[in-house]
């Protein structure tokens, strides 16, 4: 579901590669065997969820690798469900070397198995020097750096047809209430004003964590992720008032809520960006523009554009983010060489070679913009750098899997429910609590 790739380097990126000399936009010597081959006839296992245009991609990037160090290269796709399918192997004695894991509670887990190798120096200077400290807290646990974030998600963007928004008479909004009330004169214009994906889940959580980090602020995310604050706090209750603002008003919703439950995420793009649109807006994270430009010929910046996640009560926009962050493995074959692949995604280079293809961001602060192949990614990319430790990750996916990352249940059957008949807030607030209650317990 990303972008369009291409075989084009920038130059930075090739000559990079072909000197094994220094990291660009003002990073230090690359570390992945320097450019002298120095891991020939070793071969290094990445396990990962990505799949089609991603998995691609992200090959690129490992055979830029391959043509630094000699090493060869193996990507193995787990599917969704990384943690079991990377324990069924290690289980087998058949560890991948690295795994580019989705999910902080997953890392978490991985790390409290005793499964992974804390990275290397290479690596915790490259973090330190080059990534904001929410990415190094996000990737450690009890202190240790384990993951290195590779690639990040902007997901607190709300996708448009400039069209539908020019034909309507309205602007960009600047608040949460601006954004209805402009939905509302989309609506009177002709088309529904937002096509929802309520058929997965996940897309649901991300509202909610959008709309409760800017109303409830940082420090009340923070604590209801660790389940330090409970469903059934006032904020989350207030934030569901707010979420069901939007979810109850069939004006808003093309289809209501039934169409919005019959919808998947890929469907709700369509529905914006198809050749028969049916809404003027949809939420969800950069990577709508990737659907939009291979799925359906859209021009991103021209007939496809975005604004950010608008504040809610007078707070401020929020940023939430997710990410894939390399782990190695302890069991793995070859973790020395994997070890290696990691200080190379460190760099800005590395990062480069995916970004040029598209579909991609990197929360790196030392990739030159200009890596980016169109000036909406490259203002996405822009907007996740200078957010800083501001950045809160998708809450869902710091949850327990059962909690937050399990369809038809917890979290994701609960919001669905509620989009299904948002008339109750403090009952949808109990049943997440006890949902979570447990999932954290188990």
């Amino acid at each position: 579901m990303m972008r369009r790739r291409t075989t084009l380097l920038t130059g930075c990126t090739a000559l990079a590669l072909a000197l094994g000399a220094t990291a660009c936009s003002g990073g230090g010597p690359v570390s992945a065997g320097g450019g002298d081959k120095a891991l020939n006839g070793q071969t290094v296992t990445v396990a990962g969820v990505w799949s089609g245009s991603e998995q691609k991609n992200f090959q690129k990037v490992l055979d830029a690798f391959t043509e630094k160090t000699g090493a060869r290269t193996r990507f193995v796709s787990t599917g969704d469900n990384v943690s079991t399918v990377v324990g069924s192997k290690i289980e087998g004695g058949n560890a991948p070397d690295v795994v580019m894991v989705p999910q902080v509670g997953v890392l978490q887990q991985f790390a409290e198995n005793g499964w992974l190798k804390p990275l290397s120096g290479t690596t915790r200077k490259a973090v330190d020097a080059n990534y904001a400290t929410v990415w190094k807290d996000y990737g450690s646990v009890d202190g240790t750096l384990y993951g290195l974030y590779f690639k990040a998600a902007h997901k607190s963007t709300v996708w448009y047809s400039p069209e539908a928004l020019d034909t309507a008479g309205v602007e960009p909004p600047k608040s949460y209430d601006e954004m209805l009330k402009a939905g509302r004169t989309v609506s009177d214009s002709g088309l529904a004003a937002f096509s929802v994906a309520g058929q997965d889940g996940w897309t649901l959580t991300d509202w909610f964590e959008n709309v409760y980090l800017s109303q409830a602020g940082p420090e009340k995310y923070d604590a209801l992720a660790a389940h330090e604050l409970k469903w059934t706090d006032g904020s989350v209750v207030d934030a569901l008032t707010t979420l069901g603002e939007l979810f109850g008003d069939k004006r808003l919703l093309e289809g209501g809520s039934k169409g919005a439950l019959n919808t998947d995420f890929p469907g709700s793009v369509e529905k914006v960006f198809g050749p028969e649109p049916e809404a003027g807006m949809v939420y969800e994270g950069d990577f709508v523009a990737g659907v939009a430009k291979d799925q359906f010929g859209r021009k991103i910046g021209e007939d496809a554009n975005f604004f950010p996640f608008p504040p809610v009560d007078g707070g401020k926009a929020p940023v939430v983010s997710g990410g894939d962050a390399a782990v190695v493995l302890k069991d793995g074959k070859n973790t020395d060489a994997g070890m290696a692949l990691l200080e190379y995604l460190a760099t800005p280079e590395a990062a480069a070679v995916w970004a040029e293809a598209g579909g991609f961001l990197s929360p790196n602060k030392k990739v030159d913009p200009a890596a980016y192949g169109d000036d909406v990614t490259r203002t996405t990319a822009e907007s996740l750098i200078a957010a800083g430790d501001s950045v809160r990750f998708d809450m869902s996916d710091q949850a327990p899997a059962a909690f937050g990352g399990t369809k038809g249940a917890g979290e994701w059957k609960i919001l669905q429910d509620f989009l299904r008949d948002p008339s109750d807030p403090k009952g949808t607030a109990a049943q997440l609590e006890a949902a979570a209650a447990k999932a954290y317990k188990g």
